[in-house]
């Protein structure tokens, strides 16, 4: 089912790439890529964006991976082989053996375990986003150097997905036991390439490694990451100056990049686990009032969004909490009975007028604080403000460069009044999706600042749920109160669209643009 939901819709444009995979990959070479912005440190641990996964990425395995050409199933990368007890509480893994990091000490099971106490319990200093995401470990076991154990307290209904996560770069034990820190400023994996330069503002280059413990790989001797975003980038796909871009096109670039390069163009298509969502800082009055905020979702049309929007930008489906289309989603009929998505536009601003008058703000003013990558944060920025001034809220729009802006939302006493964050990951999963909506000292990424212990314990619920109808209703739950509470809201669901130059092989699109980006199997023609 939940490969059929998230079934890649591949169009191929003027040439004959579908063979190419029958076709036996060539060494060398250099991959120029375009990426939209720059990391803001090093850490996999600390990051959620794709300028950091897509120049970073490929210097780390991790335990398990996607295989992309067979998203969602998933297969080993350091792990060898598994196995999964049948009470779903004890995940032992074998490794492969022979591994080196690249600074030519041996990789064994401790290195794991390290990187996975670090994900789970960060020591102080250390920011780990994906913490809740591993809470049900117990314990952590090394019974010889080739195997690692993991214990849980209770079953967890996504734990092998979670391993599979990209994110969870695996970092030397030997390194961090001599200082925690040290994947924040340095690069020192077990990946299929070697970290040789970081320029800022310019570039990042990475090198093949050598003793890389699969044999034959990566093809590539190298990539070239060049940091370039709007019309530059455009201007550079199109001229074959950089072969490919990995996070997404609006239709109007990805009909210009296929004009420009004619037979060498290859585009495609796939649903995306990714949404733009506006976080409200509740410390911040006036919206620590329930009515404020849900004046400002209610007051937003969706559904008419959408269909203008995707025109535009890379955003195209009205879905809530989880991926329109994603078997554990609400369905269009439940959506409408939710705050903020009945088609009754008029309606839903006059109750939004109404619920403001009654917080005592009816002309109400505030900053939208937002990311100043063009698509689609900015048309999405530009459509709320013209949605909210529609009912007499007058909202000023503050772009803010990467490392800015996800500094003003994750420092420790935020003054932000409203941001449009983004929530994207790896894989449609409930598990994944609804940290954001946790209480903020359960999760790392919510940016919201509230404490809410009901979101917190129908979390929890589903979380274990085993049974797909009674999970499903749980979720029904947990999303109505998250909606109706508004600390968070869900804006418009992305579309995927990834234009490439013909001769850029072994590359396969997946519902995420953190999914598949090691370049292990990536070739040039």
């Amino acid at each position: 089912m939940m490969r059929k939901a998230l079934l890649v819709l591949t169009a191929v444009l003027l040439t004959a790439a579908g063979a190419a995979s029958a076709q036996t990959p060539r060494n060398g070479g250099l991959l120029k890529f375009a990426v939209g912005a720059e990391p803001p440190n090093y850490d996999c641990h600390a990051n959620s964006s794709f300028a950091f996964i897509h120049p970073v990425r490929p210097h780390y395995n991790t335990l398990l991976k996607f295989d992309t050409t067979r998203y969602p199933a998933i297969k080993g990368d350091l792990a060898e082989s598994w196995t999964v007890a049948k009470d779903g509480l004890t995940y032992t893994f074998k490794l492969h053996k022979g591994v080196k990091f690249h600074d030519g000490t041996t990789f064994t099971s401790e290195d794991i375990k390290a990187t996975y106490d670090r994900i789970r319990k960060p020591p102080q200093g250390v920011l780990s986003l994906r913490e809740a995401a591993y809470v049900d470990i117990a314990s952590i076991e090394t019974p010889d150097p080739n195997t690692v154990v993991f214990k849980l307290s209770k079953p967890n209904a996504s734990m092998l997905s979670n391993f599979a996560s990209p994110w969870d770069c695996v970092y030397s034990a030997a390194r961090l036991k001599k200082d925690q820190r040290f994947p924040e400023r340095n690069i020192m994996g077990t990946g299929p390439f070697t970290f040789e330069e970081h320029v800022a503002g310019s570039h990042w280059r990475g090198r093949k490694f050598k003793d890389y413990f699969e044999k034959g790989k990566p093809h590539l001797e190298g990539f070239l990451a060049i940091f370039v975003a709007g019309a530059p980038m455009v201007n550079a796909l199109a001229a074959g100056e950089v072969l490919g871009e990995f996070r997404g096109h609006s239709p109007a670039d990805r009909d210009r990049i296929v004009k420009a390069l004619g037979d060498k163009a290859v585009v495609q298509e796939s649903p995306w686990v990714c949404s733009l969502v506006v976080t409200f800082n509740t410390k911040k009055k006036p919206f620590d009032d329930a009515r404020v905020r849900r004046a400002l979702s209610i007051a937003i049309d969706r559904w008419g969004g959408a269909q203008a929007l995707s025109k535009v930008a890379l955003v195209r489906h009205v879905g809530g909490l989880l991926r329109p289309g994603y078997e554990y989603a609400a369905t269009e009929k439940e959506l409408m009975s939710y705050p903020g998505f009945s088609k009754d536009v008029p309606g839903s601003r006059a109750q939004a007028k109404k619920l403001l008058q009654e917080a005592g703000v009816p002309n109400l003013t505030f900053t939208l604080t937002n990311r100043n990558v063009a698509m689609p944060y900015t048309p999405v920025g530009v459509f709320l403000i013209d949605q909210w001034r529609q009912i007499g809220v007058n909202v000023k729009h503050d772009q803010l460069e990467t490392k800015l802006y996800l500094a003003a939302q994750q420092r420790d006493n935020p003054t932000f009044d409203a941001a449009l964050d983004f929530n994207c990951d790896f894989m449609d999963e409930p598990n994944l999706q609804l940290l954001k909506y946790l209480s903020h000292d359960r999760s790392a990424i919510n940016y919201a600042q509230q404490t809410d212990r009901t979101l917190d314990d129908l979390f929890d619920k589903q979380s274990g749920e085993l049974d797909k109808k009674k999970r499903t209703a749980i979720l029904r739950d947990f999303e109505k109160r998250a909606l109706d509470q508004a600390y968070t809201i869900p804006t418009i669901w992305w579309h995927r669209i990834i234009v490439l130059n013909r001769a850029l092989k072994g590359w396969h699109i997946t519902p995420s643009h953190y999914v598949g980006q090691d370049l292990s199997d990536v070739w040039l023609e």
